[in-house]
């Protein structure tokens, strides 16, 4: 099967990776050149994205946002340079809009799409063990089921934007966790704990959590290497916010959480962190 990736970064590189050890006929693409070049072992590395969805049966996208998608699928004409039929998959982090109508522009040409953002960072793209969150059809889910098999665990959540949405409510998740972790190890220090120890006393009981174990182990012993970018995960907390408003909702933890972000990136200069 040809399958096309579009954005080779941090996540997107060993997920396309894993695709072409699985036998795929991989084309991959990125803005920047050398990151795409990086997979030459294993994929044909195109000079542009339309060359790269030439013909495919699949498209993967793991771009920035939601306007970069936009931009590469519709405007600069990925949709057109398709052939009738190919699935596009959207595994990036977008708000659920974009998706709902790249979705519809993809029907309309006759394609098939899905959103699927993911979560597990890194770690988990290159073990494929991803939580992958999907929104579209019954029969486009299963059209993709060689795909995801390859990456982690996929869950079909409702009709296009649904997987977005979900991926939204696992970000504020982790972003509060985080915080949370944070402020409970710093609380124990201060207090006089050894805070290995209190990482350790906590596992197992209600404030377990897959924050404690890789974020706590970071904070434990000061491993703060940046991974994720933070400026994405204020982007997708803002998109979060964005959907509670127009829902109606009054989310006052997040907004706290949306401020502590902001503050990170506007006013201390932490566009990268260790959040992956």
């Amino acid at each position: 099967m040809k399958v096309a990736f579009l954005g080779t970064g941090l996540m997107g590189a060993p997920m396309a990776r894993r695709l072409a050890d699985a036998g795929h006929d991989l084309h991959v693409w990125n803005r920047t050149q050398s990151k795409s070049d990086a997979l030459s072992d294993c994929a044909q590395v195109a000079p542009t994205p339309f060359e790269a969805v030439n013909d495919a049966d699949i498209v993967v996208s793991m771009l920035l946002d939601g306007p970069v998608t936009y931009d590469i699928l519709a405007r600069q004409g990925c949709l057109d340079a398709a052939r009738r039929g190919t699935l596009f998959i959207d595994m990036g982090s977008v708000d659920p809009d974009t998706d709902r109508k790249l979705s519809a522009l993809a029907t309309r040409q006759g394609h098939a799409f899905l959103d699927a953002p993911v979560s597990g960072g890194v770690v988990g793209a290159e073990a494929g063990t991803l939580s992958i969150f999907v929104g579209g059809t019954p029969e486009a889910f299963e059209r993709a089921g060689s795909i995801f098999s390859e990456l982690g665990r996929p869950t079909l959540l409702g009709e296009c934007g649904a997987g977005q949405v979900a991926k939204l409510a696992n970000q504020l998740i982790v972003a509060a966790t985080i915080g949370a972790v944070a402020e409970g190890l710093r609380l124990g220090q201060a207090g006089g704990c050894d805070i290995a120890l209190l990482r350790d006393a906590l596992k197992g009981g209600f404030a377990d959590s897959r924050i404690l174990e890789l974020h706590g182990k970071r904070m434990v012993t000061g491993n703060f290497v940046p991974g994720g970018r933070s400026v994405a995960q204020l982007k997708d907390i803002d998109n979060a916010m964005k959907l509670a408003e127009a829902s109606g909702l009054d989310l006052p933890l997040a907004d706290c959480v949306q401020q502590g972000f902001r503050n990170l990136v506007e006013n201390h200069d932490f566009k990268w962190l260790a959040l992956r």
